[in-house]
């Protein structure tokens, strides 16, 4: 039986860290992205994640803490979990911002226990190809999600499943 041990400067990440983290994120993102931009701005609020770490080997694992950021200030912090099974191998970290567009995302958050991405509002994943495609006249979801800054190698095909969950964070 093989473990997996998935660590990272996210897991010990202090509130402060994790805001200045996830700040830098978005901005970066929000450069480089007019979509993104466009997203941020018209956004009820914003889930950040700015670094998970991502593992595997047949099961693999992701693991992340983020916050939401709601009318400028900090509305809670979360996790990231993703569990996966398949045809897969390699480690990578990557960040991921999602921008809730609704009250109704909003809400599904904040009263869900725990999101489980595919379950309850819209998300539409953004890479930067898609982006491009895009205009702002065209976004109309729940949620929009933009994947950035991945390093590293993770190659298969898998069945995965993400929950994003509210932490306690001194």
């Amino acid at each position: 039986m093989m473990m997996l041990a998935v660590s990272g400067p996210s897991v010990a990440a202090t509130a402060e860290n994790l805001k200045a983290d996830a700040e830098q994120a978005s901005n970066q993102l929000e450069r480089t992205s007019p979509v993104a931009a466009h997203l941020a701005k018209n956004a009820k609020a914003t889930l950040i994640f700015p670094n998970v770490v991502k593992a595997g080997l047949v099961f693999g694992g992701a693991y992340g803490e983020g916050l939401m950021m709601k009318g400028g200030l900090v509305d809670g912090y979360y996790n990231t979990v993703t569990g996966s099974w398949g045809f897969q191998v390699g480690a990578q970290t990557y960040g991921y911002i999602v921008y809730l567009m609704s009250d109704k995302a909003i809400k599904y958050v904040a009263e869900s226990k725990g999101w489980e991405l595919g379950v309850g509002p819209t998300v539409v994943v953004i890479d930067a190809g898609a982006a491009k495609n895009l205009s702002t006249s065209s976004l109309k979801e729940d949620a929009y999600a933009f994947i950035f800054d991945q390093k590293g190698l993770m190659a298969g095909i898998s069945i995965e499943g993400t929950k994003i969950s509210l932490i306690a964070k001194p």
